[in-house]
């Protein structure tokens, strides 16, 4: 039996399935930059950042000596009954590149599924109020609040409610909807309207304590919300006073060509929600807002042990002088457009390939079969298990988008690599060479 195979009969045997979204028979013993190897020796390029994670690449060398240092000093000290300087260094910086031109302060966590329901609470002991609004195809975590808020899958709160009360979940305006004849600015307003009817029918909105919206929708197939939609979506919070909050958990961190999506809108949120890759690999989230907001509940209602461990601390300030100093955010920008430009060159000679859109390195590529032989399920199946096959990490959502998100840190000569291969499974595809016993090998999500 292979190494890899051995280590998957043991994790099926002894770790619950309800915390596994498996696409391939993948073991990790090894992981350096964009490269991953696994126990049988085979190495791939990962273009999906372990699932955003890491941005700055895998055990990125200033980071490990960063961690080992700290490592020297202390691996935790207790942040809940005194002070750390790793943490108050960090929320400085975090305060820096955060948007708004206001005294912030920040709450540490370790996941962004933690983060939000801490968003929550400073939403409602603000606010006074108890709503909150979210949309339909949001994925925004896997605890009780975030759950809650989340319409991605039944699975994910089948068996387990009673959930959260007093939660509302609206359409979120889906560009990919759009008539061709309209433009997006008519096509935002009439989105709008559409999201007014709600508060004019049955939520009253002076009972909402805050709206929660990802700006690229990720788990939805990586969709950007129009910016007129969200200019008058933060119209509507001022004049309501409801906080606007972002979840920038997938989308933070440079992944965009942006500290944070939100900055391609040019608003300014209340709260902004932060997790994944903000460590490059240690847990870590934070939640930020305005000082009043952050403080509008008391201790220990935020109190966490671990929250702003040291290693996660300097990771993320490490982390943080990466991207800054190496220009990270400008080449995100750079690298998707190349990756969009060879999936449209792909496009001349598929069959397959459908919208392509993307920002910064958050690109999706959705597939469909217009003779109708294959349905987009299969088609990103067969696509993503070839791609595995021939070395590269390449996964898919909501059953028909290509989810394309390699680290920040990816060489020139590593994306070319990536994408001559994707369009060498590409034109398998098209002979028909992909076989269809693949899509019982393939799980997903």
């Amino acid at each position: 039996m292979k190494k890899n195979k051995r280590l998957i009969s043991i994790d099926e045997k002894y770790i619950g399935k309800s915390t596994r979204a498996i696409y391939f028979p993948l073991v990790a013993k090894k992981a350096e930059g964009v490269k991953v190897t696994d126990l049988d020796g085979n190495e791939f390029i990962d273009m999906i950042s372990s699932a955003c994670v890491v941005n700055t690449g895998y055990n990125h060398t200033e980071i490990v000596e960063t961690i080992k240092k700290q490592i020297d000093n202390y691996i935790h000290f207790t942040n809940d009954y005194f002070y750390t300087e790793p943490q108050v260094n960090l929320a400085k910086e975090l305060v820096r590149i955060t948007p708004g031109d206001f005294d912030k302060k920040v709450i540490f966590g370790f996941s962004g599924s933690d983060a939000i329901d801490s968003s929550i609470k400073i939403a409602r002991a603000y606010t006074g109020r108890s709503k909150l609004v979210s949309f339909v195809g949001a994925y925004h975590g896997s605890t009780y609040g975030a759950i809650s808020l989340s319409a991605i899958d039944t699975n994910m709160k089948r068996k387990i409610g009673p959930l959260l009360p007093e939660v509302f979940h609206l359409d979120y305006p889906n560009i990919l909807n759009k008539d061709k004849n309209i433009t997006e600015d008519e096509f935002a307003d009439i989105e709008f309207n559409k999201f007014l009817d709600n508060f004019n029918y049955y939520i009253p909105r002076e009972e909402v304590a805050a709206i929660f919206i990802e700006p690229i929708i990720g788990d939805l197939g990586l969709i950007k919300a129009p910016k007129k939609f969200m200019k008058r979506l933060r119209k509507f919070c001022d004049d309501n006073k409801i906080l606007l909050v972002v979840d920038e958990i997938q989308q933070g961190f440079g992944r965009t060509g942006k500290w944070f999506s939100i900055e391609h809108f040019d608003i300014i949120p209340d709260v902004v929600v932060m997790g994944k890759a903000m460590a490059s690999g240690l847990p870590m989230s934070a939640v930020l807002s305005k000082r009043e907001v952050i403080d509008s509940i008391d201790m220990p209602a935020q109190l966490f042990t671990l929250q702003g461990n040291a290693l996660s601390s300097v990771a993320a300030l490490k982390t943080i002088e990466i991207i800054e100093r190496d220009n990270l955010l400008d080449r995100a920008t750079v690298l998707g457009e190349y990756i969009k430009s060879r999936f449209k060159k792909i496009k001349v000679k598929s069959s397959y390939i459908g919208n392509i859109r993307g920002t910064g390195l958050s690109i999706g590529v959705d597939l469909e079969d217009k003779k109708e032989k294959y349905s987009s399920n299969d088609l990103v199946k067969k696509v993503s298990y070839r791609c595995f096959e021939k070395g590269v990490i390449l996964i898919y959502l909501v059953g028909k988008t290509l989810r394309i998100q390699p680290p920040l840190i990816i060489s020139d000569e590593e994306i070319k690599e990536a994408m001559d291969i994707i369009e060498e499974v590409f034109e398998e595809l098209e002979q028909d060479k992909i076989e269809d016993k693949v899509l019982k090998k393939i799980k997903g999500w």
